[in-house]
């Protein structure tokens, strides 16, 4: 056994080299209450079951997870003080701290950890993430020995932020569907630094400091209210008032300028790394006319990435050829890329048995898009009309009010195209996985893959890459896979995000580890109170 094995953690230390080496976090000051600005309303607040920063954020601060990573992609302890890998990557031996509680003051055993492995890898959309693990034991109340099938390259990082949140089985194991269980969203029991003490659905969630935490002196503060603000506008004037101190995931290029000439505020663009947003615009495979690649591939020539990334996003996005983000250890450009092309999208979709009809039309299609996320969703939508129109397609955009009706369309595979944000999670067995694997079809759950897409040599060459220890051999399955999916297209990948985390001055060690604001904030401190 040895601390860290480093062929499981090769797509690290290849990321370390890059990023570089970042400070620790400065000894804090205790007290205050932060204000965290969002736009979006959580639908509850367990990720065990749910992915999204809708859930992540607060549930991050709810619950404590195995482990915890820095800003340089190296795990670090957190509710397991110690950890150790088989030399054959088949187990994971966790060391829990001892007097670590519930926010209802129960003990946090390996029993816990066993359960919400179990649960996690039942129920969360990321199926590929912990579809490995054969079993959990529990040898004793300290120690949970993570048994797998084949290697997980993963692991690790799969044990961080919203990931894998220990819940308490004497809650949960009632018999219930964790994934309508009334205790996600009131009465909530959770592991980490702070407590959810109040949540007013589209208005605001409290949390309160959790004084038997179990990392002594912390958390530093005694409060985080998220405050939800559905107006773009409005959120930010409330940071530049000074009515919110943090405001994560800032995306709308017109926000962060004018965030960037506020004398009392920081756009910090570190926080990001594992994240790997990509704005997408996702087909209905199984549904005609999307359900034959034609159409799919004459939309995409139809679409010109170069105005939406330069126009619409001012040049702060980057382009997105494929399924993983630019960035990756994994990544490649030498795919089909569908640069704009009227002619060809015309000639594709005559080929298809789509002609034209005296008004010039060939068919009609919905496109859907998250709300509250203007420039990289509904933005995009609308340019889609006229522009497809070009080619004789009839776009017609479905708004949604909120994220929870736009994430039932979505889920429930009742729709033609839709915009969305999708992340990597930090590798791509963890968040590439679930949108193109077959097994991970499921009606009901948002981010799996609601695209009804099926390849079976998709499916092989992704649990290749699942298994394989190997940074370059890992590469080259990945490399073939993104230029495979980029000819069948179920997706058209258009940018990057370019977030940011605005926040105070007065805020110290503000969140810039690889999951940023999806990351505990218990080392965030007032280094000056506000009045």
């Amino acid at each position: 056994m040895k601390t860290i094995n480093t062929a499981l953690l090769g797509a690290f230390t290849f990321l370390c080299v890059a990023t570089g080496v970042a400070s620790a976090a400065e000894p804090g000051k205790p007290g205050g209450t932060m204000v965290i600005i969002s736009s979006q309303v959580p639908r509850h607040f367990n990720p065990a079951v749910q992915s999204g920063t809708a859930t992540a954020i607060p549930g991050t601060q709810i619950f404590a997870t195995p482990l915890r990573f820095d800003t340089d992609w190296q795990p670090q302890p957190y509710l397991a003080k110690s950890w150790s890998v088989a030399d054959d990557g088949l187990s994971i031996t966790l060391d829990l701290v001892e007097d670590a509680r519930f926010h209802d003051g129960k003990p946090i055993t390996s029993d816990d950890v066993a359960f919400s492995v179990e649960t996690v890898k039942a129920n969360h959309p990321f199926k590929s993430m912990y579809g490995s693990i054969d079993r959990v034991e529990t040898p004793d109340p300290q120690t949970a020995v993570l048994h797998f099938t084949q290697p997980h390259p993963a692991a690790l990082l799969a044990m961080s932020s919203a990931l894998l949140p220990i819940i308490p089985k004497h809650i949960y194991g009632d018999g219930q569907d964790p994934k309508s269980h009334p205790r996600n969203g009131q009465d909530v029991v959770g592991s980490g630094a702070f407590k959810l003490v109040e949540y007013k659905q589209g208005e605001y969630v409290i949390l309160e400091r959790n004084d038997d935490y179990f990392i002594k002196d912390r958390p530093y503060l005694d409060r985080i209210i998220i405050k939800i603000i559905k107006d773009a506008s409005s959120r930010v004037i409330a940071m530049e008032q000074g009515e919110g101190h943090m405001y994560p995931f800032v995306i709308d290029s017109r926000d962060i300028i004018r965030f960037e000439k506020a004398k009392n505020l920081v756009v910090e663009e570190n926080g990001y790394a594992a994240v790997g947003a990509i704005t997408w615009l996702a087909f209905n495979t199984k549904k005609p006319p999307l359900d034959d690649v034609r159409v799919r591939q004459a939309i995409a020539y139809a679409v010109d990435r170069n105005f939406i990334i330069n126009a619409l996003h001012r040049g702060m996005s980057k382009p997105a050829t494929g399924p993983i983000a630019p960035g990756s250890p994994f990544y490649t450009d030498e795919v089909a890329r569908y640069d704009v092309d009227l002619d060809k999208a015309k000639a594709l979709l005559d080929e298809a048995g789509h002609p034209a009809n005296s008004d010039g039309v060939r068919f009609t299609l919905e496109v859907d898009h998250i709300p509250a996320v203007p420039e990289q969703q509904k933005a995009i939508a609308e340019y889609l009309k006229p522009q497809l129109k070009k080619v004789g397609i009839d776009v017609q955009v479905r708004n949604s009010p909120d994220f929870p009706t736009w994430a039932k369309r979505v889920s429930s595979h009742e729709f033609d195209m839709t915009m969305d944000i999708v992340f990597n999670w930090g590798d791509p067995v963890i968040g590439v996985h679930r949108t193109y694997l077959t097994s991970n079809i499921r009606k009901g759950v948002i981010w799996s893959n609601t695209q009804s897409y099926s390849n079976p040599d998709i499916d092989a060459l992704l649990e290749k890459a699942g298994l394989e220890s190997d940074l370059e051999t890992r590469r080259a399955h990945y490399v073939a896979f993104q230029k495979k999916v980029a000819e069948d297209l179920p997706i058209y990948w258009l940018n990057t995000l370019p977030y940011r985390t605005v926040y105070s001055q007065d805020i110290g060690n503000a969140p810039t580890t690889i999951w940023g604001a999806m990351s505990p904030l218990d080392e965030v401190y007032w280094k000056k109170q506000p009045n």
